[in-house]
């Protein structure tokens, strides 16, 4: 299929991220979980030395990982 937008062709992608999402051709939410796991492990690492401080409290790493690592996993996921 071709498109014209002001009298030039589109160009045909078989993926793109839209709105934090990937987007794809195929039915699946494959690219789009391993995605947004590779950007939850990125943060996991980048705290390393918080997860590892012994003088941050349990109970003030829980929000952290609820915070920045689980709202990267799950934004989307009801869609």
């Amino acid at each position: 299929m071709k498109i014209l937008l002001e009298n030039r062709d589109l160009q045909w992608s078989e993926e793109f991220v839209y709105l934090g999402g990937v987007i794809s051709q195929d039915t699946t939410c494959r690219k789009d979980v391993a995605r947004r796991i590779g950007l939850a492990a990125g943060i996991v690492r980048s705290l390393h030395k918080v997860w590892k401080d012994e003088y941050i409290s349990k109970t003030t790493k829980v929000p952290l990982y609820q915070t920045l690592v689980q709202s990267i996993i799950l934004y989307n996921a009801e869609t």
